[in-house]
């Protein structure tokens, strides 16, 4: 596997295999935001920049803060139902 360089820009596919996710999971990814791509010709087109802030520990962070907001909304929205 090769290194990712942050100021190189990387097609879908080598993105799914930096992060060994499915197309459909890296679709999903840029439709929330999650990460940043750029469409180019009808492809997206993804910074190493991008693809390391995902891999980096905060982004490990954020996610577990997110889940367990999402967590507390769920249980308070059983509790009112």
């Amino acid at each position: 596997m090769k290194d990712i360089k942050p100021n190189e820009v990387y097609t879908t596919k080598e993105t799914q295999d930096f992060l060994k996710v499915s197309k459909s999971t890296l679709k999903r990814f840029l439709k929330r935001g999650i990460i940043n791509g750029y469409k180019v010709g009808g492809t997206y087109r993804i910074w190493g920049r991008e693809i390391l802030g995902l891999l980096s520990p905060k982004a490990e962070e954020k996610a577990v803060g997110y889940y367990r907001k999402l967590k507390e909304k769920t249980k308070k929205a059983i509790k009112d139902w």
